[in-house]
């Protein structure tokens, strides 16, 4: 089956400054696929996806949004052309309710449109249903991440970049977030996620990448990651 590559970063080197973090790594994200960036401590994983989210500049470099030359645009014009962006924290306005920050990820939206649009994101996410009207500065963490999620798809976006969604959960509401995560990749959404727990996110996605020192160790299947001894060892947290 052919699928469309809808994001395409090419030897892409980002930094703070002056200061490059990452250097030269390409990378694509197909639609119905999730793609993931593992890796140890300070290889440059939020770095990358901040630039590819439009809020690090690139030093060099280029990224394609569904054909789309995004490679200068800020993230708010990223976001109007489909590109979603969860990051780790400051996902959700903890002071609005669970049904304020889903209007939030909807403003675009008229009326009908948005509470369609809402609707599916509870169909999707029935753990948010329960806490419709609360804030979500009072969420558990899971029901958090489901809503900065949520509130991220309100806007349809063609790829989701998520920045370590499993962060600060315990291992039961992990798992169900990734059981959504893989979910929304099977009804056809791109995914790209950095995540530091690499077992639990290779065990949903179809390709990923081994970032170390802000260079691409490995990028490919999942399969070989999960058989080398070397890199399970380095990477992994196999004893």
């Amino acid at each position: 089956m052919n699928r469309m590559a809808l994001l395409q970063a090419e030897d892409i080197a980002t930094g703070y400054g002056r200061t490059e973090i990452v250097h030269g790594v390409s990378i694509s994200v197909e639609e119905g696929h999730v793609v993931s960036i593992i890796g140890p401590n300070g290889a440059g994983k939020s770095t990358l996806i901040k630039a590819l989210a439009g809020s690090l500049t690139l030093h060099r470099g280029a990224i394609t949004l569904a054909g789309v030359d995004v490679s200068r645009s800020r993230q708010d014009a990223r976001a109007r052309l489909g590109l979603g962006y969860v990051p780790q924290t400051k996902d959700v306005f903890p002071s609005l309710t669970v049904s304020e920050n889903l209007a939030m990820g909807g403003y675009l939206c008229n009326r009908r449109e948005l509470e369609h649009r809402r609707s599916e994101v509870l169909l999707r996410f029935p753990q948010l249903q329960r806490v419709i009207t609360s804030r979500a500065g009072k969420l558990s963490g899971g029901e958090r991440k489901l809503l900065g999620i949520g509130r991220v798809l309100m806007a349809s976006p063609k790829v989701l970049l998520l920045d370590e969604p499993s962060a600060g959960l315990s291992p039961q509401y992990a798992a169900v977030v990734w059981n959504h995560i893989r979910a929304l990749a099977d009804d056809g959404q791109a995914l790209l996620v950095v995540e530091q727990h690499a077992v639990e996110v290779l065990a949903i996605s179809n390709l990923s990448m081994v970032l170390v020192a802000g260079n691409a160790h490995y990028y490919g299947t999942v399969a070989p990651l999960l058989q080398d001894d070397v890199l399970g060892n380095m990477f992994l947290g196999r004893r």
